[in-house]
């Protein structure tokens, strides 16, 4: 019953948010918006999860606030990054080849849509906080590991970002700091936090295990649907990226390989 009425309380929350961040988008005549609310969302759904939860204090607290964390970071991060700029060209594309109308496209392809996997992903969260069983001290393996996801995450973006300021890097790809061992460290770090989130969540029993399915779906929208596969296709014909693929791992840090002789 607990877990009924936390799963529909935080679709509830997730609406909100997201009516919210559309109101804003239509305002502002950009619907990118919906990036920041993305790690908003998860934030609210840990935190009201942790409050109307019956599980376990310690636990059900410890993962709002790792939770928290994330998204408040990340949705300062992409709120920085989006200004000055215009639509995501990944909405444009796709809203082009849409018959839909483009107000009704984008309800329905951008915002149900990233409700929906918000919600689907947060399950172990959700779950963990009505759990009573005491958390262990093999929770610290999760929290280290969505350390190291941090870590990466923010480490690869304020990179990414000092790189872009320099004028003489415009056209060139990063291939320093973290972007050396992984082309992707901002979403390898994703995927280690949210791994991170499950296995602190594990914690509360072994009826967590079903919802192994969560840090699957988000590793999988990181390197296959709209983090590194998309990313790779925008930057195929730049100079020198082949040559950066070809020595570079594509997801899991490694040491570059040598150039060819």
């Amino acid at each position: 019953m607990n877990l009924a009425l936390i799963g529909a309380a935080n679709l509830l929350v997730v609406s909100v948010v997201l009516a919210l961040t559309f109101m804003v988008g239509e305002r502002l005549a950009r619907h990118n918006v919906v990036d920041v609310a993305w790690g908003l969302a998860f934030a609210a759904i840990a935190i009201n999860s942790a409050v109307l939860g019956a599980g376990d204090p310690a636990r059900k607290w410890l993962i709002a606030v790792l939770v928290t964390a994330w998204g408040l970071r990340l949705a300062v991060h992409l709120a920085v990054r989006s200004q000055g700029h215009g639509e995501d060209p990944r909405y444009e594309a796709f809203l082009a080849k849409s018959r839909l109308p483009r107000r009704v496209g984008i309800i329905t392809r951008v915002y149900v849509l990233q409700g929906v996997l918000i919600w689907v992903i947060s399950v172990p969260v959700q779950l963990s906080a009505t759990l009573s069983g005491e958390m262990p001290a093999w929770a610290m393996i999760g929290v280290a590991l969505w350390l190291v996801g941090l870590v990466f995450e923010a480490v690869g973006d304020a990179q990414l970002r000092t790189f872009k300021l320099e004028p003489d890097n415009q056209g060139r790809v990063i291939d320093s700091g973290l972007w050396r061992y992984t082309r992707h460290p901002n979403y390898f770090g994703d995927a280690c936090l949210w791994w991170g989130l499950y296995l602190v969540a594990l914690t509360a029993g072994p009826i967590v295990l079903v919802t192994i399915f969560a840090p699957i779906v988000m590793t999988t929208l990181l390197v296959r649907v709209s983090g590194k596969a998309l990313l790779e296709r925008h930057l195929e014909g730049r100079p020198g990226y082949a040559e950066y693929v070809r020595r570079t791992s594509g997801f899991i840090p490694w040491w570059p390989r040598r150039a060819a002789s």
